[in-house]
């Protein structure tokens, strides 16, 4: 007989934690929301302590999101675990999440201690979260490389003293399948009182192992993974909700499953993707454009004649369609309201009426307007809306035996500025000219360009990277035009310094 296994997603903690990919609360509020719907089971919102907007966010989640438990991150610390719980106190279900580092590294060189007083500290910081909440979860903090006769010690005491959840995280993602599952599997057979606590799996994927050793964790025992959408989290992110719920789903023979409703993944995927701009490889699995894409003529023969020969899930099950766009330059604003609704975004006339305008020049541009394309249009709406900084016009002379010339004209704050640079290319001449205007120390770090699909007429996505006084900015921009979409991707980080 099965078990049920707990989905925790900290796309809204960990994975927020990317450099770029911070949300505003009305975003963090959205995507709370397409995680109730997606009927995840507990929303990681956020750690509280950190920041006033991160505070403000978990109060706002907790207020419209009445399902999942809502749960907020704590050090083992007495300031985090109050301000947690305040943060807290709309939610109808809720959770604290606390813990320490349990490592040789951590305890020697993070914590200056010993074994005995990480395990005091461990039980003193369940029992202080115990006195605001009955939902405890403990997160000893790189068990992944600790010694496993100390970290059932841990464990037996944070079980012993009220905590409900217990997190096993390859915090470095270090561990090998094999390794992780035999960890688990050896807490759930000599920690004495691990059947009163929930199990919870937390893995990194620096080796690129992030799901298999979730995988494996569940297989022996555990019944709670820690997953983000998109696999999106610290360095080389989180293990993927949607990789870890479709392998569930596709193998019958794991003795678990999940409520998660899966026809919502695509959407939740492309909403995470385009609020926190960051692009989904292609190649990326279960939400990845090519992920049902089949070139080979081996292959599509083979779907032609049963999908099930290269393909162990329909793409129906995750929410993607294998319809036509129909949406051309002749159509309306009702029928693109209409296609965003289907899309699983539902945009105000304001904002509807912006980025029809975008719309008609893509659709006039392009022989095929795609979903893609239309995400991509409302995140560079988005971004653009409340820039004080806006382009008003670029004009570039570049070309063979051509030194490249950019000349260029900003709109700040009502008042039109212009400028003339030369570069190495086109877009070097463009940055030129926009720091001419403004910010001349600003330092390009990281310039990114990713096409949706493959045609010449297709949307080249930008992002971005800016240093400025030792602070790191991000942008991002869309046009079918790259140098365009790479200078307002420029000016978007630029007015964020602002």
């Amino acid at each position: 007989m099965s078990d049920q296994l707990y989905i925790l997603d900290t796309t809204l903690r960990d994975g927020e934690q990317v450099p770029g990919c911070q949300l505003n609360t009305v975003e963090k509020i959205e995507v709370a929301r397409m995680l109730e719907r997606l009927h995840v089971d507990v929303i990681e919102a956020g750690f509280p302590v950190s920041s006033p907007g991160d505070f403000r966010s978990i109060v706002e989640i907790s207020k419209v999101v009445r399902e999942p438990v809502i749960c907020a991150l704590a050090r083992a610390v007495e300031q985090d675990i109050d301000v947690a719980a305040e943060s807290l106190q709309h939610a109808s279900r809720k959770r604290i999440h606390t813990g320490i580092g349990t490592s040789f590294y951590h305890i020697a060189y993070k914590f200056h201690t010993t074994e005995e007083e990480i395990l005091e500290r461990a039980v003193a910081c369940v029992k202080y979260a115990r006195r605001h909440v009955e939902d405890v979860e403990f997160y000893a903090e790189d068990a992944g490389r600790t010694d496993n006769e100390f970290l059932a010690r841990v464990v037996e005491a944070v079980i012993k003293v009220g905590a409900s959840v217990v997190n096993i995280p390859d915090t470095t993602g270090f561990c090998l399948p094999d390794q992780y599952g035999a960890k688990i599997r050896y807490l759930m057979e000599h920690v004495p009182n691990i059947h009163r606590a929930v199990i919870s799996t937390h893995c990194h994927n620096d080796l690129g192992m992030a799901t298999a050793n979730s995988i494996q964790g569940v297989m022996n025992g555990a019944r709670q993974v820690e997953v983000a959408l998109n696999g999106l989290g610290e360095r080389a992110g989180n293990a993927a909700l949607e990789e870890v719920v479709m392998a569930v789903q596709c193998h019958s023979d794991l003795p678990v499953f999940t409520t998660v409703r899966t026809r919502h993944i695509m959407r939740a995927s492309r909403l995470a993707s385009t609020l926190m701009q960051m692009p989904v490889q292609p190649n990326k699995a279960v939400v990845g454009r090519n992920a049902f894409a089949h070139s080979s003529g081996i292959h599509q023969d083979g779907i032609i004649k049963n999908r099930e020969s290269y393909e162990i899930f329909r793409p129906e099950d995750i929410g993607l369609h294998d319809v036509s766009m129909v949406l051309t330059a002749r159509s309306g604003r009702a029928a693109l309201k209409h296609h965003y609704a289907g899309m699983g975004l539902n945009i105000d006339k304001e904002l509807l009426d912006e980025v029809y305008e975008r719309f008609l020049v893509l659709a006039d541009k392009k022989k095929e307007v795609t979903d893609e394309d239309l995400y991509v249009l409302l995140g560079v709406e988005q971004s653009a809306k409340h820039r004080r900084i806006q382009l008003d016009y670029l004009q570039l002379n570049c070309g063979k035996s051509v030194v490249p010339e950019a000349v260029i004209a900003l709109i700040i704050d009502g008042e039109k500025h212009t400028a003339t640079a030369y570069g190495s290319g086109p877009v070097d001449a463009a940055f030129n000219a926009v720091k001419q205007i403004i910010h001349p120390k600003v330092v390009l770090e990281e310039f990114l360009i990713q096409a949706i699909t493959r045609g010449s007429d297709d949307m080249g996505k930008v992002h971005v990277q800016i240093a400025y006084k030792g602070r790191h900015y991000y942008g991002f921009s869309a046009d079918t035009d790259v140098v365009t979409a790479s200078t307002e991707a420029f000016i978007d980080a630029i007015s964020k310094i602002i």
